[in-house]
Parts: C-alpha cells; sequence; structure tokens
C-alpha cells in the first residue's frame, strides 16, 4: 500500500508530515499541484479538501487532510512498526503530557510566528514590503512565549523529557520563520536553544531540508 502526500513541497506544512514520515521509517511518494488555482477548483474542494488548503494524505484508498490529524493517523495506524521510534507514548498519562504541549504550541508558539511568516512572504513572493508594526508586535509576543519555554525547558532536552510529536510540531514553523533573518530568537535562551538544536538537527529533518533546498535550486 502506497503512501502518498499531496502538497506543494516549500510548505511547513507538508515539512511536518515529510518529518513524521521519516521518523517513523515509512516510506512515501510526493505530489505537487501544478498551480495554487489547483487545490482551488471544484473537483478538488468536493473531493480532497473542502477549505482549499494542502498537504492531504491518502494510504491506499484511505484519504485524510490536516496536518496534525495526519501526523496522528501516522503515529496510530504504524508507530513501532519501522523502528523504535515513539512519537506517541502508550502511556496514557505520558500520551496527555505529549497531546498538554501540542496545545501549547498551537495556542501560544505558532500563531506570533505566522503573523510574522505571513508579512515576510508578502516582501519574497509579492514584492509587497511587510508590515513591520506587525512584526515586531508579533515577535514580542513569541518572546514572551518563549520566556515561558525557558523555564519549562530547565533540565529537560525535550518537551515531556523524551522527544515526541509535541517537539516535532515546532520545527517546521520554526525553521521557515527564522530563515527570515530571526535566528536569534531561538540563541539567546539557553534552554531553547539546546532544545531547538535537539529538534532540529535529528537526522530525519536534517535530511528534509537538504531535499527541499536541492529540490528547489534545480
Amino acid at each position: 500500500m502506497t503512501i502518498t502526500v499531496f502538497g506543494f513541497t516549500r510548505s511547513p506544512f507538508s515539512h511536518t508530515i515529510y518529518y513524521v514520515l521519516k521518523e517513523l521509517g515509512l516510506s512515501y511518494e510526493i505530489v505537487q499541484p501544478n498551480s495554487y488555482e489547483d487545490i482551488k477548483t471544484p473537483e478538488y474542494l468536493a473531493t480532497k479538501h473542502p477549505f482549499g488548503k494542502n498537504p492531504y494524505l491518502d494510504d491506499g484508498d484511505f484519504h485524510i487532510y490536516e496536518t496534525r490529524a495526519i501526523a496522528r493517523y501516522l503515529v496510530n495506524k504504524y508507530q513501532g512498526t519501522k523502528n523504535s521510534t515513539i512519537l506517541i507514548p502508550t502511556d496514557v498519562q505520558k500520551a496527555a503530557l505529549v497531546e498538554q504541549f501540542i496545545s501549547v504550541e498551537i495556542s501560544y508558539y505558532t500563531e506570533p510566528l505566522f503573523k510574522m511568516v505571513r508579512q515576510y512572504a508578502l516582501k519574497k513572493h509579492k514584492g509587497i514590503e511587510p508590515d513591520l508594526k506587525i512584526i515586531n508586535e508579533a515577535r514580542e509576543e513569541f518572546e514572551k512565549t518563549l520566556d515561558v519555554y525557558e523555564k519549562l525547558l530547565e533540565g529537560k532536552d525535550y518537551l515531556t523529557g523524551e522527544f515526541s510529536l509535541a517537539d516535532l510540531f515546532h520545527v517546521s514553523v520554526t525553521s521557515f520563520t527564522l530563515s527570515f533573518g530571526e535566528e536569534e530568537l531561538m540563541n539567546k535562551r539557553p534552554n531553547v536553544s539546546r532544545w531547538w538544536k535537539n529538534i532540529s538537527e535529528r537526522e530525519s529533518w536534517k535530511n528534509i531540508v537538504a531535499e527541499y533546498k536541492s529540490e528547489n535550486t534545480q
């Protein structure tokens, strides 16, 4: 049975799915849309993603969309079948702590980063100058979140003590944001810096970065 990821390979959401797949030791195929118009057609909306987004994943005849839902599906079905990597523990309480930090990531971490990325993307893709007020306010909001993370990560290499899906969900959007010259955000807090190095220098993520750079310089 073939696992197929449909989505733009430059998308941080696609990268998150690739990261999960590689960590679980799974083979997969990638299919890219030809253009943004392709994901807005009536057929796409009716059969692939009703909100006209990507990625989605096909696992044989099973179809699923939304990044975090895809990730949880892959973990629930395939974790432990190809290697020993554990992204969601089987212990109920340990799994609950992973979900706790996934909720933290969604609620407090990712949103200010997306505010920044949206502004930087205007410059990169449309030639429109970003709104520095929005960027600075979002950066300030994110700095406050990192101050809390600095305390949460005291004495720990990962959010729950062991690498998990909660850590993984932070990587792609953070990496994307840092690529716009925001590296210092992760460097000036020692616990955050250590954690970021741990989660962004795993072999599976480095492979994704290498593939992405290679693909987009051809």
